[in-house]
C-alpha cells in the first residue's frame, strides 16, 4: 500500500486507552485517514520477505465509505493477490523439492496427528513432543553440515523458498535454541 506522495507508511497505530500496548497494523485497510492515520492511494503486492509488486491499482475514494470499515468495503483486491502469488510461485519454484516419498509421509503424519487431536489428545500431543525433539537435533545437524560445506546464506533461502533474512533466523533457531 501506498500513500499519495509515494510513499509506503509505517504500522498504523489503534488508540485503545491507556496500557503498555499500543495495537496497530500494516493492512492497506487500516490506512483509511481516520483518526490521524494516513489514508491509502495505491494498493500493491508485497511480501514479508521484502517483494513489492511493480502493478499499481489506485483506491477510488469517492466511491468508498467515509464512515465504514475499509475492510468491509467493496475492493477489487484481486491485482495485488494474484500479484503476490506469482511471487509465491516463483520463490516455490526455486525452493528444494521434497521426494515424493517424504510427502506422502508427511500428509500421512498430519492426517494422523489430526484424527489423534480430537480422539486421543494426550497421545497427540506425546508424538508431537517427540517430534520436536527429533526436529531439533537433525535440524541442528542438517544447519552445522550447511556451514561445514560454506553454502551461502542465498543458496540456503532459495532451497527453502525465503528470504535471507528469514533462512538466518531458522538457521539460528537451530543452532542456538
Amino acid at each position: 500500500m501506498l500513500l499519495a506522495d509515494g510513499t509506503e507508511p509505517g504500522p498504523a497505530y489503534f488508540d485503545v486507552g491507556s496500557g503498555p500496548n499500543m495495537p496497530s497494523s500494516r493492512e492497506w485497510h487500516a490506512y483509511d485517514g481516520r483518526y490521524r492515520r494516513p489514508q491509502a492511494a495505491v494498493l500493491r503486492g508485497s511480501c514479508s520477505c521484502g517483494w513489492r509488486g511493480a502493478a499499481e491499482y489506485p483506491l477510488d475514494w469517492a466511491t468508498l465509505p467515509s464512515d465504514g470499515p475499509l475492510h468491509e468495503a467493496d475492493v477489487d483486491l484481486s491485482g495485488p493477490i494474484a500479484d503476490y502469488e506469482a511471487h509465491l510461485s516463483v520463490i516455490r519454484d526455486g525452493a528444494v523439492p521434497l521426494p515424493s516419498e517424504l510427502t506422502e509421509f508427511l500428509t500421512e503424519l498430519v492426517r494422523q496427528l489430526d484424527v489423534l487431536a480430537v480422539k486421543e489428545p494426550p497421545v497427540a500431543l506425546k508424538t508431537l513432543a517427540d517430534l520436536r525433539y527429533v526436529v531439533a537435533r537433525t535440524g541442528e545437524d542438517a544447519a552445522y553440515e550447511l556451514g561445514a560445506r560454506n553454502v551461502p546464506l542465498k543458496a540456503v533461502a532459495t532451497a527453502l523458498g525465503t528470504s535471507e533474512a528469514a533462512a538466518r533466523t531458522y538457521l539460528n533457531d537451530y543452532l542456538h535454541p
